[in-house]
C-alpha cells in the first residue's frame, strides 16, 4: 500500500507479520504527545487506510519507548495558540479520532503506558485493548479547562458505563490498567515485556479468518451498537447476505469439509 511507505516524522507503521501493520506513535522524547504534525499524520493514514486497505486485515497502535503510550495533547505547543489556532488544530485530531473509529479492519490498542487525555481518546477509538500491566489511563481535561474532545465523553461511557465514566472525566482521576479490565475498558493485561507479542498474536488470529467477513461483522457491531434490536438486525442480515456469493465463503466451506486451514484472498 502506498501510504504504508510514506515518509512520517511523527508516527511509523511495520509490517509485522501476514496482513498485519504496527502503528507506532514516535514521539518517545515528549511521552508521544500529540502535536499538529502528528495528528495530520494519523488523519492521512487512515484516510488512505479507509479507501485503500489493500492487504491490510488487521491494525495494532502501540506507543515508542516503555514509558507511554500517548500523553495527549502536546500542551508545549498549544501553550501560545490563539483560540482560533487551537481551535483549528482541534478540528484535525476530531477528523482523526472519526478516521480510526470507520478503519474498515479490526484496530487493536496495545497500551505499553501513559494514555492520558487524547492519547486514552486514541486507545478508546480502538476495537479493543490490551494494556501493560504498568499502564496508566486518565481523562484529565477537566483540570484544564476543556473537557475530553477527541470521543471521550462518548466511547468511554460506551465501555464502562455511564456512571463510572462521569466518575472518571469529573474527576480526572488516573486509573490502573487492573482497574481499566475489572470495568470493561480492557480485554487483558499482560506484563509490559509481552505485551505487543501478545497483540499480535491476537491480530494475526484475526488476518487468519476471512478478510471480509471480519469487515462485515466489525461494521455490523459499530452500526448496530447505534441503533435498536429490531434495525439492528436488520443491517446484520444484510452484511450476511453479501459474503453468501464470495469466493472466501466457499472456501472457506470447502476447507471445511476437506479438513484444512482455508487460503482466504478477501474475494
Amino acid at each position: 500500500m502506498g501510504t504504508m511507505q510514506r515518509l512520517h516524522h511523527t508516527i511509523r507503521v511495520e509490517e509485522s507479520r501476514a496482513h498485519v501493520r504496527v502503528l507506532v506513535l514516535d514521539r518517545p522524547q515528549v511521552a508521544n504527545a500529540i502535536n499538529t504534525q502528528m495528528a495530520r499524520e494519523l488523519l492521512e493514514l487512515f484516510t488512505e487506510l479507509t479507501a485503500r486497505p489493500g492487504d491490510l486485515r488487521c491494525l495494532v497502535i502501540t506507543g515508542a519507548g516503555e514509558g507511554a503510550f500517548c500523553a495527549g495533547g502536546d500542551l508545549k505547543e498549544r501553550h501560545e495558540m490563539s483560540a482560533a489556532d487551537w481551535s483549528a488544530q482541534h478540528a484535525i485530531m476530531e477528523r482523526t479520532i472519526v478516521s480510526i473509529l470507520q478503519c474498515p479492519v479490526p484496530v487493536i490498542a496495545a497500551v505499553n503506558g501513559a494514555a492520558f487525555g487524547g492519547g486514552c481518546e486514541i486507545a478508546l477509538a480502538a476495537d479493543f485493548i490490551y494494556a501493560a500491566a504498568s499502564a496508566r489511563f486518565a481523562l484529565t481535561e477537566t483540570r484544564l479547562g476543556i473537557i475530553p474532545g477527541a470521543g471521550g465523553t462518548q466511547t468511554l461511557p460506551r465501555a464502562v458505563g455511564t456512571r463510572r465514566a462521569m466518575e472518571l472525566i469529573c474527576t480526572a482521576m488516573p486509573f490502573s490498567a487492573d482497574e481499566a479490565l475489572s470495568w470493561g475498558l480492557v480485554n487483558g493485561v499482560v506484563p509490559r515485556e509481552g505485551l505487543l507479542e501478545k497483540t499480535l498474536g491476537v491480530a494475526e488470529r484475526i488476518a487468519a479468518n476471512a478478510p471480509l467477513a471480519v469487515k462485515q461483522a466489525k461494521k455490523s457491531v459499530r452500526a448496530g451498537m447505534q441503533m435498536d434490536i429490531h434495525h439492528g438486525l436488520e443491517f446484520a442480515i444484510e452484511a450476511y447476505n453479501m459474503l453468501i456469493a464470495t469466493e472466501d465463503r466457499r472456501e472457506g466451506v470447502r476447507a471445511f469439509v476437506e479438513k484444512r486451514t482455508p487460503a482466504f484472498t478477501g474475494t
